[in-house]
């Protein structure tokens, strides 16, 4: 991504499904971050199972930001999942073996995404396009996961 033009203005329009919380706001202007809208970014995704708040890594808002300006969607990112505390994660992997036991949602670089008006082969070939880190498709979920870790896929 570090070859993309920057635009002036970052924003980021999300719809936490499991808070029922909306997003809609420029995170990143006149070249630098606004601290007061990345915290309420870390709360809104905040774990909603214990309610637990990290401090979110900024390169993912600007991957999910890219990649909601590159699929042209005039709909929210529907988020299903943000940041998991270790407690969370450990109960989830007893639910599914697709948790990773070190999972980027547990270090707060991770998101799993939809588009209601995108399919998720669609959006997930736009990510992996962008090769700013992790791309894993969950169709029978219903969602992409991205994270800003090493480039791969699944």
């Amino acid at each position: 991504m570090a070859a993309l033009p920057a635009p002036p203005k970052r924003r980021l329009v999300l719809h936490n499904v499991n808070t029922g919380e909306h997003f809609d706001e420029v995170y990143w202007t006149d070249g630098a971050y606004r601290p007061e809208v990345l915290r309420r970014l870390d709360r809104l995704l905040r774990d909603h199972r214990d309610g637990q708040v990290a401090r979110f890594d900024p390169r993912l808002f600007d991957l999910v930001s890219e990649l909601h300006r590159r699929m042209g969607s005039g709909e929210p990112f529907k988020v299903i999942c943000g940041y998991r505390s270790k407690h969370t994660n450990a109960l989830a992997r007893r639910r599914s073996r697709g948790v990773a036991k070190e999972s980027y949602h547990t270090r707060a670089m991770a998101m799993d995404i939809a588009l209601p008006d995108r399919s998720l082969k669609g959006l997930a070939q736009e990510a992996k396009a962008l090769k700013a880190g992790g791309v894993g498709v969950y169709g029978r979920s219903g969602f992409v996961h991205v994270d800003v870790g090493p480039v791969r896929t699944w």
